[in-house]
C-alpha cells in the first residue's frame, strides 16, 4: 500500500478501558478490517521552539494549531524511511502534509538544507514552517503501538488504537528505538476515529451503546505536562529543603 503524502479529514478522539476496547474490536468485525501492517510501532521526534511554543498553544485549545515531526514505522535502520510531516488543525478539520526522505536526509533536511525530494512543493511548505519558528529542534521522542482498520464499504473510514505510549526528552533519536517513561495507564487504548465524511450511523451506535465517548488528548500536549508538573514538584521540594535549612541554623 502506498503511503499518502496529504491528507484532509476529521479525527476524533476516545480514551477506552479494556473492556471497551474488546467490546468494540467485537462489534467492528463485520464493518472494518485490520490493514495490512497488523500491529505497528508508530515513532516520532516533535520539533518545537526553545519556549515549546507550539505545543504550550495545542494545550490551549486554539481553533487553529500546528506540529512539526518525524515519524517512522518501527524503529528505522541507517538508511530507513522516515516521514518529515506537518499537521495542521483548523477548526476541528485536520489537514497533513508529509515528504519521505532517508534517514540521513532527514537530519540534514530539519537543519533547513533541502535534499530534493518527489514533491517539491511539499518540500519547500516543510522548510517554510522551519524557517518561520526559529530555533525550532528536536524536543521530544514519543512512540506507541497501533493497530488501524479501514472500512470495508469505505477504505477511507479508519480507525485507529494506540496503545504503550511512551515518550522520553533525552536521546532524541528515532534510531535509538522505543524506550522511555509511560503516559497512560495500563489497557487504557487511545482511539482515532478518522473520516472524511460523516460518521456511519452503525458506527455511532456502537459507540454510544459501549458509552464511548469524545476526548481530548494530545500525546504530544500530555508528555509535556507531565514534564512540567514533575519540573513543578522538584523546585518546590527544593523550596521545601532550603526552608528546612534556614529553620535548622535558626
Amino acid at each position: 500500500m502506498a503511503f499518502q503524502t496529504v491528507f484532509k479529514r476529521v479525527e476524533k478522539k476516545y480514551l477506552l478501558d479494556e473492556q471497551q476496547y474488546l467490546a468494540l474490536r467485537e462489534k467492528l468485525k463485520d464493518y472494518m478490517t485490520v490493514d495490512e501492517y497488523g500491529e505497528t510501532t508508530i515513532c516520532n521526534i516533535y520539533y518545537d521552539t526553545p519556549e515549546h511554543i507550539l505545543v504550550r498553544r495545542s494545550l490551549e485549545k486554539p481553533i487553529y494549531k500546528e506540529k512539526l515531526r518525524v515519524r517512522s514505522y518501527g524503529t528505522p535502520k541507517p538508511d530507513g524511511t522516515v516521514f518529515v510531516e506537518v499537521k495542521k488543525k483548523y477548526k476541528g478539520v485536520v489537514y497533513k502534509r508529509r515528504a519521505s526522505m532517508k534517514l540521513p536526509d532527514s537530519d540534514r533536511f530539519t537543519k533547513g538544507i533541502p535534499v530534493g525530494t518527489k514533491d517539491k512543493q511539499i518540500e519547500n511548505e516543510l522548510l517554510y514552517f522551519m524557517k518561520f519558528y526559529r530555533g525550532i529542534a528536536p524536543a521530544m521522542y514519543l512512540s506507541y503501538e497501533r493497530i488501524a482498520l479501514f472500512g470495508n464499504e469505505d477504505p477511507a473510514l479508519r480507525v485507529t488504537f494506540d496503545r504503550n505510549i511512551i515518550f522520553r526528552e533525552e536521546d532524541l533519536r528515532l534510531e535509538s528505538g522505543s524506550y522511555g517513561r509511560t503516559i497512560l495507564p495500563e489497557g487504557t487504548r487511545v482511539m482515532e476515529i478518522k473520516i472524511t465524511n460523516a460518521m456511519p450511523l452503525w458506527l455511532a451506535h456502537m459507540l454510544d451503546e459501549l458509552k464511548i465517548f469524545p476526548a481530548s488528548f494530545s500525546k504530544y500536549g500530555s508528555a509535556y505536562t507531565l514534564v512540567c508538573k514533575d519540573k513543578l514538584a522538584a523546585k518546590e521540594n527544593e523550596n521545601t529543603e532550603k526552608k528546612d535549612k534556614v529553620t535548622n541554623c535558626a
